[in-house]
C-alpha cells in the first residue's frame, strides 16, 4: 500500500525449486483475487500463460506417499470462497497478530472461521518447555478465549488434561475422541456439527497438534454451512493453519462433500421456513392490535410487547445461529 510504489511494476521472483514456484504462484494469484478482484480462473490463466510451466500440486504434511493433490487453482478458489463469506478482510487483516498467536510459544492457534471456529494445539496439564517445545496449560488460554468469545472447547485426542479446568472456568467442554490420523465416525461428525450449531459463541477445537483431526471436522463444517468443496476447504484451512488435514482425511472430505452439501441445504431450508412462519404471525399480531386498539389498556400493551420480544428471542435461539510439524511446514504443504 505504499504510495511510492503505485506507479511501479512489482516483480515477484523465486528459484527454480518447483515447490517454491507453486507457493509464489499462490501468493500472486491470491493478490489478484483479493485485491484486484479477479476470479480464481482469471488469476490462474495469467499464471500459466506464456512460457510458465505447470505448477507442482501441493501435498499433505505426512511422511508417506502423496495420495491427494491440491492445485494452485484449488487454493485460489478456497480464498475466493472465504472472501465471499467474510472470513478474510484484506483491509483489516492484522498480520502481526496472526504471526504472534500462530507461534507455539504464544498458543499455536489460528482462526479458520473468524468469530466461530478456532484451531489450536492441545493443552497439557501444566505449562512447561519439553524437549525444547513449549506446552501450555488450559489456564494459559483463558484470557484469549474470553476476549474473543470462545465459549466451547472440543477435544479430539486422548485426555491429557482434566476437562474440569475448562468447565470450572465456565467454558463448555466436549470430548469427541477418534484415533490420530484417522477419520471421524458419522456419529462424531454429527455431534461436532451440532455443538457448533447450538452455540452463539466461538468453538475452539484441538487434537494433539490441532492439524489432522481438527482440520478434518472444521472442513465438514465449511462444506455443510458454506458449501465449500472439499478441495476449497482443505486449501483454506491449510492457508490459515499450514499442515492441516492429513492422509485419508483428505479423501474423507471428498467422500462426504455431497452428503454435507445436502444436509446444509436442508438445514438452510428449515431456517427459511421458520423465518417465513414468524413474519405472518407478527403481521397478524399487529393487525389485531390496530383493530382492537380501543379495548386495550396500557398494561395489556406492555404485556403484549413483552410477549412479542420474548417470542422473537426464542425464535432467534431456535433458528439457526450460524455464521459462522508446525514451524517447518511451508505455506500450503
Amino acid at each position: 500500500f505504499s504510495f511510492t510504489l503505485t506507479r511501479k511494476r512489482i516483480v515477484h521472483y523465486t528459484s527454480f525449486d518447483q515447490r517454491k514456484r507453486a507457493n509464489a504462484a499462490v501468493l500472486i494469484g491470491a493478490y489478484a483475487v483479493i485485491y484486484l478482484k479477479k476470479t480464481p480462473e482469471e488469476a490462474y490463466r495469467a499464471l500459466i500463460s506464456g512460457s510458465n510451466a505447470s505448477y507442482l500440486p501441493f501435498r499433505d504434511a505426512s511422511f508417506g506417499n502423496c495420495t491427494y493433490n491440491l492445485t494452485v487453482l484449488d487454493c485460489l478458489q478456497g480464498i475466493r470462497k472465504a472472501l465471499q463469506h467474510g472470513f478474510l478482510n484484506f483491509e483489516t487483516f492484522d498480520v502481526n497478530e496472526y504471526e504472534h498467536y500462530e507461534r507455539v510459544e504464544n498458543g499455536d492457534l489460528n482462526w479458520i472461521v473468524p468469530g466461530k471456529l478456532l484451531a489450536f494445539s492441545g493443552p497439557h496439564p501444566k505449562s512447561k518447555i519439553e524437549n525444547g517445545y513449549p506446552l501450555h496449560a488450559p489456564e494459559a488460554y483463558f484470557p484469549y478465549f474470553r476476549k474473543h468469545n470462545v465459549t466451547n472447547i472440543v477435544r479430539l485426542n486422548k485426555k491429557i488434561y482434566d476437562a474440569k479446568r475448562f468447565t470450572d472456568a465456565r467454558f463448555d467442554h466436549y470430548d469427541l475422541f477418534f484415533v490420530d490420523g484417522s477419520t471421524p465416525s458419522d456419529v462424531i461428525t454429527r455431534r461436532f456439527l451440532h455443538i457448533c450449531e447450538s452455540t452463539d459463541g466461538a468453538v475452539a477445537v484441538h487434537c494433539k497438534a490441532g492439524l489432522g483431526r481438527t482440520g478434518t471436522l472444521i472442513g465438514c463444517y465449511l462444506m455443510k454451512h458454506y458449501r465449500f468443496t472439499a478441495a476449497e476447504a482443505i486449501a483454506w484451512i491449510r492457508i490459515c493453519r499450514p499442515g492441516s488435514i492429513i492422509g485419508p482425511q483428505q479423501h474423507y472430505l471428498e467422500e462426504k462433500q455431497a452428503s454435507l452439501w445436502a444436509h446444509g441445504d436442508i438445514h438452510r431450508s428449515k431456517q427459511r421456513q421458520y423465518e417465513d412462519r414468524s413474519v405472518p404471525h407478527l403481521i397478524s399480531s399487529m393487525d389485531n392490535l390496530s383493530i382492537n386498539t380501543s379495548i386495550f389498556k396500557s398494561h395489556s400493551l406492555d404485556r403484549m410487547e413483552e410477549n412479542y420480544y420474548a417470542e422473537n428471542d426464542l425464535g432467534m435461539t431456535q433458528g439457526d445461529k450460524l455464521r459462522a510439524l508446525k514451524d517447518t511446514i511451508p505455506l500450503i504443504f
